[in-house]
C-alpha cells in the first residue's frame, strides 16, 4: 500500500542512520525482520489496535515476544507506538534493507527457474551475476514451471529472460512480423 510506504519511509530512513552511526546495519536488519514478523501476526495486529492496552503495556509486549532488543531499538517500538506507527513496521523493515543494500552495493536478484536448481549450479549462476552486475547479490530463488525450461532473472529493472517460454514468445512474435 503506497500510503503504508509513505508513512514507513521517515522511520527507516531514521532508523537507517541510527545503525549506520552505530556501525550496526546488521543487528538493526535483524531486529527489524522480527519486529515486522511480530507486528504481521494476526494476534498482535489485534493487540495493537485495542484501545484497553496503554502504549506502555503495547510497548512491554512487543519487546518482550521480539526477543532481545537494544535500548535503541526499543526505543524506536516506543517512538512508533507513541505515534500508532507499529502497523507499518514491515515497510519500515523493507525500506530499511533497501537502503542498507545500497550502501552496501548489494543488488536483489529474483531467479525463477522451471526446475529446483542445485547448488553448485546456483552458485555458478551467481558468481556470473555477480560478475556481470559488478556487484554482490541477494538472490531469491523459486521455482515456476509455467517456464517449461530454463531461468528468468530479474535484477533491478532488468531481466534476463532465459526461459524456454520467453524464446517461444520471442518467437511467436517474430513470426507476426
Amino acid at each position: 500500500m503506497a500510503e503504508n510506504v509513505t508513512i514507513a519511509r521517515p522511520y527507516a530512513d531514521a532508523a537507517f542512520e541510527l545503525a549506520r552511526g552505530a556501525g550496526a546495519l546488521g543487528p538493526w536488519s535483524d531486529a527489524l525482520d522480527r519486529l515486522a514478523s511480530v507486528a504481521a501476526d494476526s494476534n498482535m495486529r489485534a493487540c495493537i489496535t485495542d484501545p484497553k492496552l496503554s502504549a506502555d503495556q503495547l510497548v512491554k509486549l512487543v519487546v518482550d515476544v521480539s526477543g532481545t532488543l537494544s535500548a535503541e531499538q526499543q526505543n524506536f517500538i516506543r517512538v512508533l507506538v507513541d505515534n500508532e506507527r507499529l502497523q507499518v513496521l514491515p515497510e519500515i523493515r523493507d525500506l530499511f534493507v533497501a537502503l542498507k543494500n545500497e550502501h552496501e552495493g548489494v543488488l536483489e536478484a529474483d531467479i525463477a527457474s522451471a526446475f529446483p536448481l542445485d547448488d553448485a549450479t546456483l552458485t555458478s549462476l551467481k558468481a556470473d551475476l555477480e560478475a556481470r552486475f559488478k556487484a554482490k547479490l541477494n538472490v531469491q530463488v523459486h521455482v515456476d514451471p509455467t517456464l517449461i525450461g530454463g531461468v528468468r532473472i530479474a535484477v533491478g529493472d532488468e531481466v534476463i529472460d532465459a526461459s524456454v517460454r520467453g524464446k517461444l514468445a520471442n518467437m511467436a512474435a517474430a513470426l507476426k512480423n
